[in-house]
């Protein structure tokens, strides 16, 4: 589908109509086995469903499309997974190995540093948290030492600094290290890492991509084949094929459906999002209880410029401090009546949690720790004037 739109793909890529029946929405292949026309005789490759069921590929199909849609000429792989952290896990036994050396955000999801820290240590993968929007500070850690990978979050959990992806792919390839990004908060609708030079995009669809809040799962999109990719991004999707399939770490035929049903509506509900974010944000930068909002729309944030020039809109995600402290931020989350008090995030309904003792427990006590007074809210697709009214009630 070369050269139609973001908001045309999402709704047809992989989605062609049933070749049977005429059904428009793709069939859910229920199934963990496949009839074989004799002995390895499979009708389109299929014959066992950990390895490969069509409603999956069809998840992927869209995946592909949509961040890779501006590549020129390249091909894109996609890979479903069951959730974000096993792509994660099977991206970096892919690209690592015992004795390898990692970066990663200095304000890191809490499940990708506990992945680190409790995980991956085991196996002999080290790691260095860099504040990645300062470019220098990632440049002197890789002339420091030999780096495998830069992982990175392009709008960083739960702070949301923004990084040049650009700027971070010239300094990992120059290096010798892949570059990663971590696309949950953007999307693909607002940002494309791959066309910013990144080597691999992961995705926690249970998010925006799924859009609902009723399906866990994940992705990983590498360059395969084509312009600008080369040998190693052959091997890295051929890798994450072989370890997803001999791991395991696939999702179900109806978490596939569930999730390429939400991406067909993700345009018009990140524009939702984006939109109601940025009133909520300024109604928290002007009010007396709100020490600092954390949000790359705000002009006053550092890295409102490079959002600007990277993504599309500035997303749905807002963090902020408030005055009084800890038990202040606790009171807040518990006051909101709109605002729905549960971790995740990226879906229809807003929203709020508290960061420390909640989705960033497991950095309690370690250089990522957030601070105990911070706020996260998913700004949801609500009426924005009963948002901006529930928590200002909630702020009291």
């Amino acid at each position: 589908m070369d050269g139609f739109s973001f908001e045309t793909l999402a709704i047809h890529a992989g989605s062609e109509p049933d070749a049977m029946t005429g059904a428009v929405i793709p069939p859910i292949y229920q199934t963990s086995t496949y009839k074989q026309d004799g002995v390895g005789g499979t009708r389109g490759g299929y014959e066992y469903s950990r390895t490969g069921n069509p409603t999956r590929a069809a998840l992927e199909e869209c995946l592909a499309a949509l961040e890779g849609s501006e590549l020129d000429g390249g091909t894109v792989r996609a890979f479903a997974f069951a959730s974000g952290m096993a792509a994660e896990d099977c991206l970096l036994r892919v690209a690592c190995r015992p004795g390898d050396h990692v970066i990663i955000p200095s304000d890191a999801y809490g499940g990708t540093y506990r992945l680190f820290a409790k995980v991956l240590s085991d196996w002999g993968i080290g790691f260095t948290p860099v504040h990645l929007d300062d470019i220098d500070a990632v440049t002197a850690v890789l002339a420091a030492r030999p780096t495998r990978l830069v992982w990175a979050e392009s709008p960083t959990n739960p702070l949301l600094s923004v990084p040049d992806l650009r700027a971070l792919a010239g300094a990992a390839h120059a290096s010798g290290a892949l570059l990663v990004t971590d696309n949950t908060f953007a999307s693909p609708y607002l940002q494309r890492p791959l066309e910013l030079g990144a080597d691999a995009v992961v995705h926690s669809t249970t998010k925006y991509l799924g859009g609902h809040s009723d399906v866990v799962g994940g992705a990983v999109v590498v360059r395969s084949a084509g312009p600008g990719a080369d040998d190693a991004d052959q091997a890295l999707a051929d890798g994450l094929a072989f370890i997803r399939n001999a791991t395991g770490a696939v999702p179900g035929p109806l978490d596939c459906w569930l999730t390429l049903r939400g991406i067909k509506t993700l345009a018009v509900r990140m524009d939702r999002h984006c939109a109601n974010a940025g009133r909520v944000a300024q109604m928290l930068a002007a009010h007396p209880a709100v020490a600092e909002v954390f949000y790359p729309g705000l002009p006053s944030h550092p890295g409102h410029q490079v959002a600007k020039e990277q993504m599309r809109d500035f997303g749905g995600m807002v963090s902020f401090r408030v005055r009084g402290g800890e038990q202040q931020a606790v009171d807040v989350c518990g006051r909101a009546r709109v605002f729905t008090l549960g971790e995740s995030l990226g879906g229809v309904e807003s929203l709020i949690e508290h960061p420390a003792r909640m989705t960033h427990a497991s950095v309690t006590g370690s250089p990522l720790e957030v601070p105990a007074d911070l706020v996260r809210l998913s700004v949801g697709i609500e009426n924005a004037a009963d948002l901006i009214a529930d928590l200002e009630q909630a702020l009291g």
